[in-house]
């Protein structure tokens, strides 16, 4: 007999709700999305449409196994009540005006071993053949073959070992397509961008962490404009590159679940752990891996844990594939996501106003990333918005710029910083070289603007400069790159991350520069920020230690000299 799917989902997403169900912020703010559209009046330009939902369920679960023992018993699949919901979410939701879908993306982030991978396979299926879309073309897209054939593999098995579908649809299986000889619809793995005249009605991004650009999932949304209800679907675990397309999806996903942003047409479903969970305990797992003890089992997941604990050396590869947790750096010093959640929203540098502050100053090359950190130390403030901020725990606030010449933002390598740039939250300066002046003039606006009291820097590239700012009366510290004079503050920085004592907009540069520092103590436990490779940017992060510094020790001389640090040599080799 048919399930009840419809009742399956709501009954899940009331559990997780009431906290019956242990459940990330991410997949509560889901559920509760979708429970709170159902009690939507006749205003919502959406209803629920039961059938709909019902009927891509019933798909699904006729579509076999194509791996471990259910395959070997010749079982079909059964989804999870998690499963369950995300079916009915992204299927039921329909327009009152139209008809369609409401729900054109879909993101489902999920640790490895979840079962991603059989369900968007016979997700791809449905697409190509019971979605009403005549020739539909469904495409599973990876940044190689391997992953590419990850959801078509699967996809295809399950039509091969189904022979009353592929004779209901007039279905033929290829070795590279399936095929609807019917209406010429076709679901094909596709690496890289579609080929020219492609109109995909379906988009299947596996693993999208792994892609350093948004080039094939704009190709396919781009190519969309001429189908009815298309879909693109992420499925993805959490990956390193949180300057990459896959990051910034799924933080665009987060804002609209809390309300900041509106997007009706976006399914978000994010599973990981909270920001105070102790991962190292059974309740993390089972919170971050919706299928726990069913496809991912409990005894793997376990020694893999237990792994981590006993070995750091293994932590952050544990914690991004089996509790989603973002990790750029190997081993990065700094906990990113304690720096994620001290964001305070809303926070502007004019809040500051008349306020003192320093500025940290990072001007390593002249052909690369300059960043300038601007902070405040709350306790010195009197403003509104600093004591609203001592009273949520914060000691300081920063804001961070950041100035690149043309000539490095264009290279085809750094869409990121051509993102960034057209957000504007990057300087451009024309030429193969930083304008100089552009920073100066800056510093001098925040002069007028604030109480600048002082300005650190490393005065490897920075001497004229200075020398014109000090004409102007601002004071000038020269801070030199020694494991002596950057070890305290950034082991002062890491206590501050880690308590959410430092208040910040939001930066996303700032962000992954911070997560591509990490260090090697040295025999004296002290350290020094250090990146794995020269793309991995860490200018934001330095100058901000540097001005750290200066607020830890601002009544002390000027830093030492590298010539009485016995460490200089090992820290410019």
């Amino acid at each position: 007999m048919d399930r009840d799917y419809v009742r399956i989902a709501t009954g899940y997403a009331k559990e997780v709700v009431a906290g019956k169900i242990a459940a990330c912020k991410w997949v509560r703010l889901a559920c509760k999305r979708h429970l709170d559209d159902l009690k939507k009046g006749k205003q919502f330009e959406y209803r629920f449409d039961f059938r709909a939902a019902q009927a891509a369920c019933q798909f699904i679960e006729l579509m076999p196994h194509t791996k471990g023992s259910w395959a070997a018993r010749g079982e079909k699949l059964v989804m999870q009540p998690w499963q369950v919901f995300m079916t009915c979410s992204i299927f039921g939701w329909i327009s009152k005006a139209d008809g369609f879908r409401r729900f054109r993306r879909a993101m489902l982030l999920v640790p490895r071993k979840n079962g991603k991978s059989a369900w968007a396979a016979a997700i791809g299926l449905y697409m190509l053949t019971a979605d009403g879309e005549h020739g539909a073309e469904v495409f599973s897209g990876a940044t190689n073959e391997k992953q590419a054939y990850e959801v078509f593999r699967p996809a295809k098995l399950m039509a091969q070992r189904n022979p009353d579908f592929r004779e209901f649809y007039g279905v033929e299986v290829n070795a590279k397509s399936i095929f609807c000889a019917e209406d010429g619809g076709r679901f094909e793995p596709v690496i890289g961008k579609p080929g020219d005249g492609s109109s995909p009605s379906c988009a299947i991004i596996d693993e999208y962490h792994e892609h350093d650009t948004d080039a094939m999932l704009e190709t396919m949304a781009t190519g969309m404009g001429a189908r009815d209800q298309s879909m693109i679907l992420v499925i993805t675990t959490a990956g390193s590159n949180i300057a990459g397309p896959c990051y910034a999806m799924m933080q665009e996903a987060r804002r609209m679940l809390e309300g900041i942003i509106e997007d009706d047409g976006l399914f978000a479903l994010l599973y990981g752990i909270d920001p105070d969970d102790d991962w190292t305990t059974p309740e993390a797992l089972q919170k971050a891996n919706p299928n726990f003890g069913v496809s991912v089992g409990e005894k793997f997941l376990l020694t893999e844990q237990r792994r981590a604990i006993n070995n750091a050396r293994h932590v952050s590869a544990f914690k991004t594939k089996h509790l989603n947790e973002w990790v750029n750096a190997k081993e990065a010093f700094f906990n990113v996501q304690r720096w994620i959640e001290s964001e305070a929203d809303g926070l502007k540098l004019s809040d500051f106003a008349g306020q003192p502050c320093r500025i940290g100053l990072d001007l390593a090359s002249k052909v690369d990333v300059a960043a300038m950190e601007i902070t405040f130390g709350l306790d010195e403030c009197d403003c509104p918005k600093a004591a609203e901020l001592i009273g949520a725990g914060f000691r300081f606030a920063r804001f961070g710029r950041y100035y690149l010449p043309s000539a490095a933002i264009e290279k085809g390598e750094n869409e990121h910083y051509q993102a960034w740039h057209r957000d504007g939250l990057i300087v451009q300066s024309d030429g193969e070289m930083n304008d100089m002046t552009m920073i100066r003039d800056d510093i001098l606006g925040i002069r007028d603007r604030h109480q600048l009291l002082e300005v650190a820097y490393d005065p490897d590239q920075a001497r004229m400069m200075v020398s014109e700012l000090q004409a102007e009366g601002i004071t000038c510290t020269e801070v030199f790159a020694t494991m002596k004079n950057f070890s305290e503050p950034m082991k002062e920085m890491d206590g501050l991350i880690r308590e959410r004592a430092i208040a910040h907009d939001g930066d996303p540069i700032f962000t992954w520069m911070l997560s591509n520092v990490v260090t090697k103590a040295n025999h004296r436990d002290q350290v020094y920020p250090r990146k794995e490779r020269d793309e991995n940017k860490i200018d934001g992060p330095v100058a901000h230690i540097m001005a750290l510094g200066r607020w830890m020790i601002a009544d002390e001389p000027a830093p030492a000299s590298p010539w009485d640090d016995p460490e200089f040599s090992l820290v410019n080799a």
